[in-house]
């Protein structure tokens, strides 16, 4: 099974500041674990910058501008709110972040790799179309669905998000869209307040709020009944993973009790109904996790059922 690696180095250049979680040290960790032997198979490129009519997708063209306008001196942030600082790498980082996401989506759409995994950071499910917010600047996941409508002619894309906070972003992105399916599971109550199984867009959003302390059988229990169902109703042409690992137990950031193999599990489930809607067709997109040691193996469990499954 052919999959994809993107990653870029311009992606540890994005340095929020001393202690804050979403750190280069986090992509550091994913990439040293992918590269033991047992993913030699992994066919690795790296990233592109997304194009500013490619971030548009997703935001209005003043918005880009003025986040890709945001360069700060070496050494220096700029504070976009209490949690989301620029450095002088960021916009470079956050174009490549969302760039990985469309050259993933071009490779799958064209058959040249079954799956794809975009091990790159800042993360992107918080950013909503006007608004850079929980470390994230650009909506990739909604990037990645809108460059397989426009570019490949797919009908219906599904994301599904399994980070521990609710993907705001994403879903305010495409909440009016029901050629775009939003399927997420995440703490609640937690940042970033949204997230209720109340909030349904057009039909289009399906949302399984799990209460702090909940483990990883509530955490199956919530995608095997609520919506991994949802997702196969719909029939996705493709299907996008907002790929986050902060629901294991040893985040620091929330209260899930989520391990490893509850991730791997899921990572099989989706698979296989890539392959029963959508010619096995899976872009998954690294977004949160916190603990340098969960995050990592997380990762790998993720990626080793994207090679074997």
């Amino acid at each position: 099974m052919s999959v994809l690696l993107l990653t870029h180095r311009a992606c540890l250049r994005h340095e929020p500041g001393e202690g804050h979680p979403e750190s280069p040290d986090r992509l550091r960790a994913v990439l040293r674990a992918l590269d033991d032997e047992e993913f030699a198979e992994l066919i690795r490129g790296e990233a592109p910058e997304a194009t500013a009519e490619q971030l548009a997708l997703a935001h209005p063209a003043e918005y880009v501008a003025a986040i890709l306008g945001i360069r700060p001196a070496e050494g220096e942030t700029v504070p976009l709110d209490a949690d989301t600082l620029m450095s002088h790498g960021s916009a470079e980082a956050a174009s490549r972040a969302a760039g990985a996401a469309v050259a993933a989506v071009d490779a799958v759409m064209r058959g040249e790799v079954r799956r794809a995994f975009c091990a790159v950071r800042p993360p992107g499910h918080h950013a909503e179309p006007r608004r850079p917010m929980g470390f994230c600047f650009f909506s990739s996941a909604v990037i990645a669905a809108r460059q397989a409508q426009r570019a490949h002619g797919a009908a219906r894309v599904a994301i599904l998000d399994f980070d521990v906070h609710h993907g705001n972003g994403s879903q305010a992105c495409v909440e009016d869209d029901a050629s775009i399916l939003y399927a997420s599971s995440h703490q609640f109550p937690l940042y970033p307040g949204t997230g209720a199984a109340r909030e349904r867009g057009v039909g289009n959003v399906f949302n399984a709020p799990l209460r702090p302390g909940a483990d990883g059988e509530a955490f199956r229990a919530a995608w095997a009944a609520e919506l991994l169902p949802a997702v196969e109703g719909f029939a996705p042409e493709l299907v996008v993973v907002s790929a986050g690992f902060d629901a294991h137990a040893r985040d620091p950031l929330a209260q899930l009790r989520v391990r490893e193999a509850d991730f791997a599990w899921l990572t099989a489930e989706i698979c296989a109904l890539a392959e029963r809607h959508c010619r096995g067709r899976v872009v998954s997109l690294l977004e949160g996790g916190y603990d340098l040691e969960a995050l990592a193996a997380s990762a790998a469990a993720h990626v080793r059922v994207l090679l074997r499954a």
